[in-house]
């Protein structure tokens, strides 16, 4: 649905109690005549794209609960007559552009229990007694605005206060005590302000350990603030439920407390940016959850403790920018499976990489630069397959750069400069296409640069600087974007002058000695008279292959090529009624070509990162791959500063707009017959070609229907080629909150198991039409949790799906409907288990 709402809509709307038209496109005013819809209880428009001002006659309606105008692009102020509604509970104006003061009496609503104001420009200041006349207050979000400075206000009566987020203001003072008092308190976030502690007094970290002690307290954020304390030792049982501490750049000063490890719920834990001394307490090995622990950028010394290696759910350890010595703890080896960052950086490091570290094969990122590390590096870094940068730098290696090097294929960023290396550049490199960093500066590198490295057309920075390298600088590939820093002091360099190189010398002919030359030309027409006669026998032979190899060849040759003017005229300039739709890397147009084809193209927008791997992934994917249900590419357009995919058009357009919009209605047989077709398009891609497919992004606007309503699967400009069908691969990806399988945001480990996650929720919002993100998902209540309440024996299965299906499908019975629905709705929650060895495959699923 897009367009505006009409001023008058009331009108016809008086009796309504209930009004939701939330991610809908709308666009303009609010309708001032609100008053009219004097029954109204919610008033929901959030995550639109309404402007101007909140009609103060809002206030008029006396009997609404709940106000929902978040994501939108609201200006003006907030309107006091909102504080005067007697029955409010919760409002949400987040994410806008409003300025002004908050209305105080808000605060004197004794039934208000949520108020979202984040992410606005809010100035002013907050009620001294916050809690006071409003003792239900149980959510409270004023983050990122400019509320003026100024102490904290007293929340000690807001009792039922369980989510606090104030960050990114300016709040000063000292932190108050009283925040203690909120035992309900389950989130608080007041980074980014001036706060700070009475550092004159003996009780200067009370207030700090006394939030650590708080029973139900789970996320603790006090980060960016002047603190000026310590990290509190034990007066009593420390939380059992924390979970989140982010303490970072908060002036913490002192050694970390021994008991620091019976906070056995920690996740993460950040103190990086402080001035922490002494050593790291073994007794940290006591935070078995811990998932993230940020150390870096303090005065620690000693050895890194071995107990760290005894956490075996740890992700990320950044431990860079301290004073630590010895050498690189070789049990890290045994954190193969859960560690994706290990920075090390910066410290007083010593003795070789152990070979237990190249076990950590899940590995992402990797930093050790600026230590005292010697040695060569082993052959087995080329066991890294996953990481995606490299940081050796400024260490006291030695040897030859590996030829295993080249195995590494994920790699983005990679830095062996100032070492000891010595010997040629490994030919390996060129097989990095994913690489855009790569600096091996200040070594003893010789011979020449490889004329591969002209395949790396990623590659932005280049620094081969202060080596011995000789020979002829490439100019192919990306070596047309480097300047002479590039291999300033090289020993006998040549190329282009731009490069501040000599020019290279032509080769010095030779005269051809005639009395050898006669013995070599015999030679030479006994091997060509040879391999002539194999030919034509191998000819013979495989005259079948060759046909084949020839028409695979023509159908490339006539494979059609659209010139940017030819688009440009199909759309009459790129015409915004041409306009199909937007996506993360450009937007697809409707046109018709001169010879009267109609098409669908999608034009990347070459500004954005990744747009170019884009355009290269969808060409890669969709040239290979044939399937009745996924979108069949018919041309492309590949100039200098134009992508284009030309793709068939769908008629019916996507099933996104089937669901969400008004005045369309589909069936239940047609919703299973496009989610099968779904299904048969993704057992193709897992199961049925040579190298397994993984989509990444199986999402209802990514499903185009043709005349018949037939669905095609589209979108591959994140698709990943794996090796086997559940293997997996750790990367960065772009997949769409809500049909994200938990694996991707967790760990970026992608699987063909993720795909059929998305699935699962596909097929749950075909049947129900509620996105996974709905506004009505809150707290701990989402999609899959509400499906399957509904398949509860006491429970209604009408309550939850699709009321057009059961109120308006005329042919078959009522009952067998629902036992229907009921089992698509099972199989949905099948292929959308949280743990992936849980998910049924696509191939059974396209069975059921």
């Amino acid at each position: 649905m897009s367009g505006s709402l009409p001023d008058n809509m009331c009108e016809h709307l008086s009796s309504v109690r209930q009004f939701s038209l939330a991610q809908n496109q709308l666009d303009g005013l609010i309708p001032s005549k609100l008053w009219q819809c004097k029954e109204l209880r919610q008033f929901s428009l959030g995550s639109n794209n309404f402007r101007g001002s909140i009609p103060k006659s809002l206030g008029n309606l006396i009997y609404l609960i709940q106000i929902f105008l978040n994501g939108n692009n609201l200006t003006g102020t907030i309107p006091d007559e909102i504080g005067d509604l007697p029955q409010l509970e919760n409002l949400q104006l987040t994410i806008n552009n409003l300025n002004g003061i908050i209305p105080s009496k808000l605060f004197n609503n004794s039934m208000i229990r949520h108020i979202w104001l984040s992410l606005n420009q809010l100035s002013g200041s907050l009620p001294a007694n916050i809690g006071l006349y409003a003792p239900n207050l149980e959510f409270l979000g004023v983050a990122k605005n400019n509320l003026a400075a100024g102490l904290l206000p007293n929340l000690s009566n807001a009792s039922k206060l369980r989510e606090l987020d104030m960050n990114t203001n300016s709040f000063t003072g000292v932190l108050p005590s009283t925040l203690c008092s909120l035992k309900n308190l389950k989130y608080r976030s007041l980074y980014s302000n001036n706060l700070t502690t009475d550092a004159s007094t003996p009780q200067a970290s009370s207030t700090l350990s006394c939030l650590f002690n708080l029973r139900d307290l789970t996320k603790l954020y006090l980060s960016h603030n002047p603190l000026n304390t310590t990290i509190p030792a034990s007066r009593g049982n420390l939380s059992m439920s924390l979970q989140r501490v982010d303490l970072s750049m908060s002036n913490i000063r002192g050694n970390i407390p021994v008991d620091i490890g019976n906070l056995s719920s920690l996740i993460a834990l950040d103190v990086d940016n402080n001035q922490l001394s002494g050593a790291i307490p073994t007794s940290i090995q006591g935070l078995q959850n811990l998932q993230a622990l940020y150390l870096n950028d303090n005065e620690l010394r000693g050895h890194i403790p071995y107990e760290i290696c005894q956490l075996n759910n740890l992700a990320e350890l950044r431990l860079g920018g301290n004073r630590l010595s010895g050498s690189i703890p070789s049990c890290l080896g045994t954190l193969a499976v859960a560690l994706r960052s290990l920075s090390l950086r910066s410290n007083l490091l010593t003795s070789k990489i152990p070979s237990s570290l190249w076990e950590v094969k899940y590995i992402l990122h990797l930093n050790l630069s600026s230590n005292s590390l010697v040695g060569p590096l082993s052959e087995d870094i080329g066991k890294l397959k996953n990481v995606v940068d490299m940081d050796l730098s400024n260490n006291h290696f030695s040897g030859n750069i590996p030829g295993n090097i080249g195995g590494l294929q994920n790699m983005i960023n990679f830095s062996l400069a100032k070492n000891y290396l010595e010997g040629p550049i490994p030919s390996s490199f060129k097989t990095l296409l994913s690489l855009e960093f790569l600096d091996l500066s200040k070594n003893n590198l010789s011979g020449v640069i490889p004329k591969s490295l002209e395949a790396l057309l990623y590659l932005k920075h280049l620094n081969l600087s202060f080596n011995k390298l000789q020979g002829e600088i490439p100019t192919g590939g990306p070596f047309g974007n480097f300047s002479a820093d590039s291999f300033v002091s090289n020993g006998a360099l040549c190329g282009a002058s731009r490069l501040h190189v000599p020019l290279c010398k032509n080769r010095t002919k030779v005269e051809p000695n005639w009395r050898k030359a006669k013995y070599i030309i015999s030679g030479v027409i006994s091997v060509i008279l040879l391999a002539a006669t194999a030919l034509i026998l191998i000819l013979c032979r495989k005259r079948n292959v060759e046909v084949v190899t020839e028409t695979a060849s023509l159908r490339q040759v006539l494979w059609r090529r659209v010139s940017r003017l030819e688009l440009v005229r199909a759309t009459n300039g790129f015409h915004e009624s041409n306009l199909l739709g937007k996506g993360g890397f450009g937007s697809v147009y409707r046109g018709t070509l001169s010879d009267g084809i109609d098409i669908a193209f999608k034009v990347f927008n070459l500004q954005l990162e990744g747009a170019f791997k884009s355009f290269d992934k969808e060409c890669e994917v969709l040239s290979k791959i044939c399937h009745r249900n996924l979108i069949k590419i018919i041309s492309c357009c590949d100039e200098l500063d134009f992508k284009a995919l030309i793709l068939q058009l769908m008629p019916n357009e996507s099933l996104e707009k089937w669901l969400h919009s008004p005045n369309r209605f589909m069936n239940i047989l047609q919703r299973l017959d496009i989610m099968k077709d779904v299904a048969f398009a993704l057992e193709y891609l897992h199961h049925g070609y040579s190298i397994p497919v993984v989509h990444c992004d199986v999402k209802p606007s990514n499903i185009l229907l043709d005349d018949d309503m037939v669905a095609h699967v589209a979108d591959f400009g994140i698709a990943r080629l794996i090796s086997e069908g559940d293997s997996m691969t750790e990367t960065m990806t772009l997949a769409t909150i809500g049909y994200m399988a938990p694996e991707y945001g967790m760990e970026g480990i992608v699987t063909t198991r993720g795909d059929v996650y998305s699935f699962g929720i596909v097929l749950m919002e075909t049947f129900t039409k509620r996105k996974p993100t709905n506004e009505m998902f809150v707290g701990e209540m989402n999609l899959k949790q509400w499906v399957a309440h509904s398949l509860y024996p006491d429970a209604a299965m009408d309550e939850v799906v699709d009321a057009n299906i059961l109120s308006k499908e005329e042919d078959g019975d009522f009952v067998s409907r629902r036992d229907c629905l009921s089992s698509v709705m099972r199989l949905a929650l099948a292929c959308s288990a949280t743990l992936p060895e849980e998910r049924i495959n696509m191939k059974d699923a396209a069975n059921l």
